[in-house]
């Protein structure tokens, strides 16, 4: 099967079982999604540890088969460029982050291979990646693998795919299957699940309190203001990389003054973006957009990097609409 009869496949799958809208009735359902929105990048070869240990803020040598972890990747001046969910599988180092990053990332990463034995693949297609959300998720996976991961960010690998579970208020998992198995395992579990768009597992993840870069804010962010310290996305010990120094700096002086909090706009006549400013009641810029989905309940949630002397002070707002601030899952 190729790339273009598994999208085929899902379109023929969608008459039998149509997208659920964003409402208050998925809220406490099981649901599952096609995850072709988000890319994947491969890297092989005998300095593939070595060579990205020199790039990304995480310790690559903690990737040893049974975990993912989120890493960035910065410019020299310490502001993200990309975020991946990273996570090694045969031999091979995977770096999932968003589609239209692919390219861009895949290229800068070439460009400082040089003689390294490393070898840089997009294999956004040939792996099919599938969500899965909700309180039967650990039972219906059950019925398709013999290993199910039990703790965030655990990862099993199994003879027709491999599972990652996700950060989320209910049981969330990423599977990464080829396109031979992709159509049994997405057949199995839609039938007693609700399916559900991209936006919705964008809404999941803010959620959860994951942070994403997009081209839009590439080079906005320090990492420790999207939170990638306390997602465990930085490692403080492992030595240097690019942008190193600047993120360093700021952990051990004390000086994040920025951070992403979890919020919500009721009504927005403009839909707000990533990338889009937010301002305090007298029109200064105090923070910006860093993910963004529409709500179950109406409206926006989104994650937004904010002066943290800002939060509690002013009126927030975005495009002339209010920002609520909400309760991450993790603490500050």
């Amino acid at each position: 099967m190729s790339t273009q009869q598994w999208h085929q496949f899902l379109q023929t799958s969608a008459e039998q079982h149509p997208l659920s809208e964003i409402s208050p009735s998925l809220i406490n359902e099981t649901v599952i999604c096609d995850l072709s929105h988000l890319g994947l990048l491969q890297l092989q070869g005998a300095d593939t540890f070595t060579f990205l240990q020199g790039q990304v803020t995480n310790d690559v040598k903690q990737l040893n088969g049974h975990l993912a972890h989120y890493s960035g990747y910065c410019n020299p001046k310490g502001r993200l460029l990309a975020l991946f969910l990273a996570f090694a599988h045969q031999q091979h180092i995977h770096l999932q982050l968003p589609k239209d990053l692919i390219a861009p990332i895949a290229k800068r990463l070439k460009m400082y291979v040089m003689r390294s034995k490393v070898e840089v693949q997009d294999v956004s297609e040939s792996i099919i990646k599938i969500g899965v959300y909700g309180a039967r998720s650990i039972e219906l996976l059950s019925g398709l693998f013999a290993e199910i991961p039990q703790t965030d960010y655990a990862l099993t690998t199994l003879e027709h795919g491999t599972l990652i579970r996700l950060p989320g208020s209910q049981p969330r998992f990423e599977i990464f299957t080829d396109i031979a198995h992709a159509p049994a395992i997405w057949s199995s579990l839609s039938q007693h699940t609700k399916t559900v768009n991209a936006a919705y597992w964008e809404l999941l993840e803010i959620q959860a309190g994951i942070p994403e870069v997009y081209p839009a804010t590439q080079e906005e962010f320090v990492p420790q203001m999207l939170n990638l310290d306390l997602l465990n996305g930085i490692n403080f010990k492992k030595g240097c990389y690019t942008g190193q120094e600047i993120v360093a700096r700021t952990h051990y002086l004390g000086t994040v003054k920025r951070r992403s909090h979890l919020a919500h706009i009721e009504n927005s006549a403009t839909p707000p973006t990533p990338g889009d400013n937010v301002l305090n009641s007298n029109g200064d810029i105090v923070g910006k957009i860093a993910r963004c989905a529409p709500s179950c309940n109406g409206g926006y949630d989104l994650l937004a990097e904010i002066r943290l002397e800002s939060v509690e002070a002013v009126q927030l707002n975005v495009n002339g609409s209010t920002l609520n601030i909400q309760q991450l899952p993790y603490k500050f």
